[in-house]
């Protein structure tokens, strides 16, 4: 399963602070695009793909990009504005 995000990309903002919240997200960590694609076992071209939206974020990567930052994945795709994670119950 992807995130469709070529269909919402017209729509508006949310999308783009999609995309610029998980590049801050890195950037608050000081980590590098290469360091995020080793933990996601991608190549940095693959990543900085995902960051800028040009290509689809599969839902395996978001859930990872998600346990990584110690977030929701709903935080990361703009639903929420709530960053801490939802508690697995």
């Amino acid at each position: 399963m992807l995130v469709k995000t070529g269909i919402m990309k017209f729509g508006g903002s949310e999308v783009f602070d999609m995309y610029q919240r998980i590049r801050d997200l890195r950037e608050d960590k000081d980590l590098t695009q290469t360091q995020m694609a080793e933990y996601l076992q991608c190549s940095q071209r693959i990543y900085s793909n995902y960051e800028r939206g040009d290509v689809d974020i599969p839902t395996a990567i978001l859930i990872k990009l998600a346990d990584f930052h110690m977030t929701s994945t709903d935080y990361l795709l703009n639903r929420t504005n709530q960053k801490k994670p939802y508690s697995k119950s």
